[in-house]
């Protein structure tokens, strides 16, 4: 199963999905836990030229290459050769943040977007977890991690706002693989929810 975790910035996803992870564990599996853009070696030196640095320094369409440059390199080397071994593959973030901060955020290119994803990736998650959180607090807690790749977070609240009602938006769109999760309350509390929910998709 591919497993992977939305939200804007400072919603809590990284946390959730490590969770997840160490849950899973408990339960005897092995889970594979990566993040994007990165996970691979190659997307990982992508990570570093698109997630730092002046907030201007590429454009959306770059951008969109470039993320899905990463995702590529991602999914050939960690995500389908652990789903080919019966892994369960846990992912903080994959193609939803880019159809939202490149697709949406930065111009109306959701289709652009949308075709690399279908000429490049061709894989959708089996189950996305979307944590969702008021946008000023989400601000506030990723501003004040230390040393967070700011680049994104520095286009300020207007694009969180703006990100928070594109996700939801794309829960409904979506729907059949999303569970909107409120990220508000304790983190445990939050984790003991997607732990129920993983173990019923997995049947």
């Amino acid at each position: 199963m591919f497993i992977t975790f939305e939200g804007i910035d400072g919603s809590g996803k990284s946390t959730q999905a490590r969770l997840l992870a160490d849950s899973l564990r408990g339960l005897g599996l092995d889970p594979v836990l990566t993040r994007e853009p990165g996970g691979s070696p190659g997307a990982e030196e992508i990570r570093a030229l698109v997630l730092q640095g002046d907030p201007d320094r590429w454009s959306a369409e770059t951008e969109i290459l470039l993320f899905t440059a990463a995702r590529r390199d991602h999914l050939e080397r960690l995500i389908e050769p652990a789903l080919a071994q019966g892994r369960i593959v846990i992912s903080d973030r994959f193609a939803d943040s880019t159809r939202m901060y490149q697709g949406l955020s930065r111009g109306d290119l959701r289709d652009l977007v949308d075709e690399l994803h279908r000429l490049m990736i061709r894989r959708e998650p089996d189950l996305t977890f979307l944590i969702d959180i008021d946008p000023e607090i989400g601000l506030s807690r990723a501003k004040g991690r230390r040393g967070h790749e700011e680049r994104f977070e520095d286009f300020g609240l207007p694009l969180q706002q703006k990100m928070r009602a594109g996700f939801l938006a794309l829960a409904a769109e979506f729907a059949p693989r999303f569970r909107v999760i409120d990220g508000a309350r304790d983190p445990a509390e939050v984790a003991q929810d997607i732990l129920a929910l993983t173990r019923e998709a997995l049947g």
